[in-house]
């Protein structure tokens, strides 16, 4: 079985065409998310976790975004926490208001169940209910994820401002667009199949890992 440092080996580094701060980084291979298989993992861990990095995330992603009147909530998925609060902070200098009564805007997660539903507890509704909310991912293949985080939002009474990730290999889902910071063309030959479309499969490659916004888990 090949061990983890031999997946650590054939990583590519791709940069930015917008900033030479920020790089991705893809392992090429055989990879199953929970909705697609994809011939690269694209691992954005280092954007997510080290602070100057995620800085000039929130940097580039504010250039993207829409300009909205009100942002009150960024509602982070797959662990984007500190790029949320950074990207709070460039909101806030564009000048963009808040309608909450504290004059800042909040940064918060969903809780994900045993059931994989995604819920917000009653202490977090508040962040929530009528309000003004960025969505922000790390990875986006087929869109699910973002259908199902825009019905949680909806459910609690969230107006979606704007839909962002820092990879996607699409730019809208259901007639909303995705603001990315990397997409497919960033990384060259970046393929996603249906599990019964995958060509890896109809030759009998074995599935590497299973892969998501927080990491990978080889098999």
């Amino acid at each position: 079985m090949e061990n983890s440092n031999d997946m650590q080996s054939r990583i590519v580094k791709f940069y930015s065409r917008e900033s030479n701060l920020l790089a991705l980084h893809a392992i090429p291979g055989h990879f199953a998310t929970s909705h697609s298989h994809i011939n690269y993992y694209v691992d954005v861990t280092s954007l997510k976790t080290r602070a100057s990095e995620a800085k000039e995330a929130a940097k580039v992603l504010m250039a993207h975004m829409p300009r909205t009147t009100f942002v009150d909530t960024i509602v982070c998925m797959d662990g984007t926490e500190m790029i949320g609060a950074f990207l709070s902070d460039e909101i806030e200098r564009a000048g963009i208001m808040t309608t909450n009564m504290h004059e800042t805007t909040y940064v918060v997660s969903p809780e994900i169940n045993n059931n994989n539903q995604m819920l917000f507890r009653d202490n977090n509704k508040a962040a929530i209910e009528g309000k003004h909310i960025v969505l922000l991912l790390a990875t986006t293949t087929t869109g699910e994820t973002i259908r199902r985080s825009l019905e949680c939002i909806s459910y609690y009474g969230g107006i979606i401002e704007c839909v962002a990730s820092l990879f996607s290999t699409i730019h809208s889902v259901d007639g909303r667009e995705i603001e990315v910071l990397f997409d497919k063309e960033d990384v060259p030959n970046y393929e996603a199949f249906s599990a019964h479309e995958c060509p890896f499969c109809k030759k009998g490659h074995r599935i590497e890992a299973m892969v998501n916004g927080f990491g990978y888990s080889q098999l």
